[in-house]
């Protein structure tokens, strides 16, 4: 396998999950939801994980192609990706709701749309 099938591969993998995210996010209309209901935490919980994990194999891929990867799509501020992953990962239990329901809200359809795009180009 290529280096190339690889980076495909993984942003797959980093795709799927991503995509996962607007879908635990539908039920939730506010920051509070989050915390309202046993659903609305496993929801945080469940999107926090994509976060992180995905924030992670970001700066893997940074890693491995040297930084050239990621400067080809600087519609997305992926220190603030990788550093989400860093807030959530060493500070798991003091997680804003607020700060997640916004990224949820505001911030994910451009990195789907980025890593959609960054597999096609690697065609």
């Amino acid at each position: 396998m290529s280096d190339s099938d690889m980076l495909k591969a993984r942003l797959g993998v980093v795709l799927e999950a991503l995509q996962r995210i607007p879908r635990r996010f539908a039920a939730i209309r506010a920051p509070e939801d989050f915390e309202k209901t046993e659903a609305g935490r496993d929801n945080l919980d469940s999107i926090c994980m994509v976060l992180v994990a995905s924030g992670e194999a970001f700066k893997q891929i940074d890693r491995k192609t040297d930084g050239r990867l990621l400067r080809n799509y600087q519609e997305i501020e992926w220190e603030g990706v990788m550093g989400v992953r860093d807030v959530i990962a060493h500070g798991y239990f003091d997680v804003d709701p607020d700060q997640v329901f916004d990224i949820c809200k505001n911030d994910i359809p451009a990195p789907i749309a980025t890593v959609e795009r960054m597999i096609a180009d690697l065609r």
